[in-house]
């Protein structure tokens, strides 16, 4: 990240925000809804693998691209070497391509670095990495809409698909996230990303889907793998597919994710504090159904949660200062933002057309004073009775701490694990009381 893209912001103390009362808070663990891990992934992998009838006849020698996307998937790694060493075995030769659209600042060595810290390269995985942002076009749709393809997988013997498959932030369809997505906006590269988000709803619900057919069509995609994980970030279902049936694949695996999806169980929250948002934890930076802040406008946000307030805290280390997602918070701090870098936030916001996400809230001199501002506004005489919740981000949610006011309000969704605890800060007014 060049620093030259990074704001400097005053340093900002409000007087209200000084001696706000904060309630206790304990920690708790939630019951999510849950499916039991794959034990034998490798095992179960290969197994899908035999299975598919365009990989196993491509010529000895031929080449196979594969997938790798942008965000941090506990068993990608496992599933994609395992694949890379079936491929080999069979005497052909694989690559690994990053299907992520325009993420990585919109260059191939942004999408290099983001692959292998996701644990993605040569060394890791046995096999090159080959990233380019070059597209060729492929057709149209229906609705004379180009369709652009990865110029390195266009060139390859076979493409395989590899993806998880899960909710999207913003717009609820049969097909959401998945192989799908990973064809028509992953493979798109930036060029095709942008043709897609620019519709905005439309986009998503008919356009994505006949790019990916098209695609499908037109190119030399061999096989797909759908991925679900569970609460947490366990492997529960590993699907395989043929080209042809990735859209029923993808809509039947969405159904099992969405059973699975982990949720605050509460109706109303006072402050969300949320300790980072990231573009590895989603594409908004923050999941929309836990933090009840989709921020999409003509789009209603979620029913649940109500959150009155939320604050940011931080930005993953992988994002590399795209805090993407920040436009959803109430407040943040003066350390979070001089760590943003604008361009990557402005050039992901414009390309997924959601700008609104990249606004920058009011910057507070630190954690003590942005909690605080956000409890003194937050609709409650006594700051020591505000509901409010911790947690270390929308992607981790099987331990949270709540004030009793919600404590009182678990039922059978959660069960206390700590003593009652302050909310402390150290001398520089960083939340010490954290997950």
């Amino acid at each position: 990240m060049s620093k030259q893209n990074s704001p400097n912001f005053p340093i900002i103390r409000l007087p209200v925000a000084e001696t706000e009362p904060l309630p206790f808070v304990y920690r708790v663990k939630l019951n999510h809804p849950y499916s039991a891990p794959i034990n034998d992934i490798p095992g179960h992998i290969i197994g899908l693998l035999e299975k598919s009838k365009r990989l196993n006849t491509l010529p000895e020698g031929g080449s196979v691209a594969v997938t790798c996307g942008s965000r941090g998937i506990k068993s990608k790694p496992e599933i994609v070497r395992t694949a890379i060493n079936w491929l080999k075995g069979r005497g052909l030769k694989p690559f690994i391509v990053p299907g992520m659209g325009s993420h990585g600042g919109s260059t191939a060595d942004g999408q290099m670095q983001l692959l292998k810290e996701l644990g993605f390269s040569e060394d890791t995985m046995g096999c090159p990495v080959k990233a380019t942002m070059d597209v060729v076009e492929l057709g149209k749709t229906s609705h004379n809409i180009p369709v652009y393809f990865d110029q390195n997988a266009s060139e390859a013997d076979g493409v395989l698909v590899i993806n998880r498959v899960k909710q999207h932030t913003s717009f609820p369809r049969e097909i959401e996230s998945g192989i799908v997505k990973m064809i028509a906006i992953g493979l798109g590269k930036a060029k095709g990303a942008r043709l897609i988000h620019r519709l905005g709803p439309k986009g998503y619900s008919d356009v994505l889907p006949e790019c990916a057919r098209v695609a499908i069509d037109k190119s030399n995609i061999a096989y797909g793998i759908g991925i679900v994980e569970n609460s947490h970030h366990e492997a529960t279902f590993i699907e395989g597919a043929e080209p042809e049936d990735f859209h029923s694949v993808d809509s039947q695996l969405l159904i099992k994710a969405k059973e699975l999806l982990p949720k605050l169980p509460f109706g109303q929250i006072d402050v969300l504090i949320v300790q980072e948002l990231g573009k590895n934890i989603s594409g908004s930076g923050m999941d929309p159904a836990i933090s009840g802040r989709a921020e999409i406008r003509g789009k209603p946000n979620p029913d649940r949660p109500f959150v009155n307030k939320l604050v940011v805290l931080g930005v993953t280390p992988e994002s590399h200062g795209n805090g993407l997602g920040i436009g959803a918070a109430d407040f943040t701090t003066k350390r979070v933002v001089d760590g943003l870098d604008l361009y990557a936030m402005y050039l992901n916001g414009t390309t997924a057309t959601s700008v609104e996400k990249v606004g920058i809230p009011p910057v507070l001199a630190d954690d003590s004073q942005a909690i605080r501002a956000a409890v003194a506004s937050s609709w409650r005489l006594d700051g020591e009775n505000a509901r409010l919740c911790i947690i270390k981000s929308t992607l981790h949610l099987d331990e949270i701490l709540l004030s009793p006011s919600l404590v009182d309000d678990l039922g059978d969704y959660g069960s206390v694990i700590s003593e009652k605890m302050n909310i402390e800060f150290d001398d520089l007014g960083n939340l010490v009381t954290k997950l």
